[in-house]
């Protein structure tokens, strides 16, 4: 997985990161430390944004950084600094170790064992840097809003268009004897646009994201799609207090995913702080529903050979057939629950949920009557009891067809009911993140209206 270290941030390339961690876990032992962990990272990127025709706004990123973390015996201490020189980087390791001197002992804190390190660091093939000429940028932008603008007369503003470039170079080593780096990008298109009808006026957007430029849709397909999704929720009315079947476009059912893995986390189980408490080999969902971790996917999203802490990833099974099969552990949370850690530190990498065999339009025909959910507003989420509540806009159904758009309603549930309620999963998966899902139609929820 080693990059060609000839990372555009000036006399920074992967052997010389390599050096800089070098040089801190050298220090720290030097200095008395029997354990020591260091990651240190470089960034560089360019954000522009076009609106109305004019560039908004220019900015190239340049970023560094290290953390640091000493341990002395049971008792541990972290510093991190923007300075790579070998002054700033031995001032750092220093503050580390004088701030573990004075933290209490703790049992369950210290590296992942040495046995779990990554061996093997294939080339994932994330990195395709892409160098545009400020030019290519404006012109790909203008193009996204113009598509937007032109798209229909009832577009009458814009919040803009933005295309981003981005590079990372990232390495990480510890005192186990483990040094791990990789490069990664990412590029995207965003527009986001303004309509209005009568008295009713929306916005909406969309957005491509991808390791690969050639990977991204097109800026004209980014603008139109935009725009049709603001034009379609124009005129939209509230409804009537209810119950009936609510179908989360895909964006949205990775956020109940999300949830999940959010309840089976180490630390919310340690804390007993989960709604999923001892969940582990118990059926949260119907038995079609299968979530498959895969972190050494190509060019995905999330991919990486080892986790924050050097332990090597691995394809798993998070639920299989319905029964969620373990906690997402870093070494401290298993510690705390007497368990091995599952190479979570930093959460799961490329999760996939398994497709049914409907796309969009079939999902709505399956539900016949109910409520597409496009965009959720708040944060009513309860991690302790479950309990879901969020304000949302969509479109109602009727004979598995949308009728009008609705807004300034409330989905509401417990998500233990949420999830034993799946009826299906659509084959609409949205690619743009690490969970990656279709449509997730849920046989019933409480709308709250008029």
């Amino acid at each position: 997985m080693h990059g060609n270290g000839d990372h555009d941030t000036p006399g920074v390339t992967q052997a010389g990161l390599e050096e800089r961690v070098h040089e801190v876990l050298r220090e720290a032992r030097e200095l008395g430390a029997t354990q020591a962990e260091a990651g240190a990272s470089v960034e560089s990127g360019l954000t522009l944004t076009v609106r109305l025709g004019d560039v908004e706004t220019l900015e190239y990123q340049r970023d560094r950084g290290l953390g640091i973390t000493v341990y002395f015996g049971k008792r541990k201490g972290t510093a991190s600094t923007a300075d790579l020189s070998p002054e700033a980087v031995r001032e750092s390791v220093r503050a580390a170790c004088s701030i573990a001197r004075y933290t209490a002992e703790d049992d369950c804190t210290g590296l992942a064992d040495a046995e779990l390190m990554a061996k093997d660091l294939p080339n994932l093939d994330l990195s395709h840097p892409w160098d545009p000429e400020p030019e290519v940028v404006i012109d790909m932008a203008r193009r996204c809003e113009d598509a937007a603008r032109s798209y229909d007369k009832r577009i009458e503003n814009s919040e803009g268009a933005t295309v981003t470039t981005h590079r990372g170079l990232r390495v990480y080593a510890n005192s186990h004897g483990f040094t791990g780096g990789y490069e990664s990008t990412s590029h995207s298109i965003t527009c986001s646009v303004i309509g209005k009808a009568g008295e009713s006026m929306q916005r909406d957007y969309w957005y491509t994201y991808a390791r690969d430029m050639k990977n991204l849709e097109t800026p004209e397909a980014v603008g139109v799609k935009a725009a049709e999704r603001t034009v379609a929720r124009l005129g939209a009315r509230r409804l009537s207090t209810r119950k009936s079947p609510v179908l989360f476009v895909p964006e949205l059912a990775r956020g109940l995913v999300g949830s999940f893995l959010g309840a089976m986390r180490g630390g919310a189980q340690y804390r007993r702080a989960s709604f999923l408490l001892g969940a582990e080999g118990q059926h949260v969902f119907p038995d079609f529903v299968q979530f498959s971790e895969r972190p050494l996917l190509k060019r995905a999203l999330a991919s990486a050979a080892f986790d924050n802490e050097g332990v090597a990833t691995r394809d798993r099974e998070i639920v299989d057939q319905g029964v969620a099969t373990t906690y997402l552990l870093d070494s401290y949370s298993a510690r705390k629950l007497k368990l091995k850690t599952t190479g979570h530190a930093g959460g799961v990498r490329n999760l996939l949920v398994k497709s049914g065999a409907l796309d969009y339009a079939g999902l709505l025909k399956e539900m016949g009557t109910g409520l597409v959910v496009t965009e959720l507003l708040g944060q009513g989420v309860n991690g302790v009891t479950g309990d879901y509540s969020r304000g949302a806009s969509g479109f109602w159904v009727e004979g598995g067809v949308p009728v009008y758009p609705v807004e300034e309603i409330t989905v509401a549930g417990n998500l233990k009911d949420m999830f034993h309620g799946i009826a299906t999963v659509g084959r609409d998966v949205d690619l743009r993140g690490s969970i990656q899902t279709g449509s997730i139609l849920i046989n019933e929820m409480t709308i709250a209206g008029e």
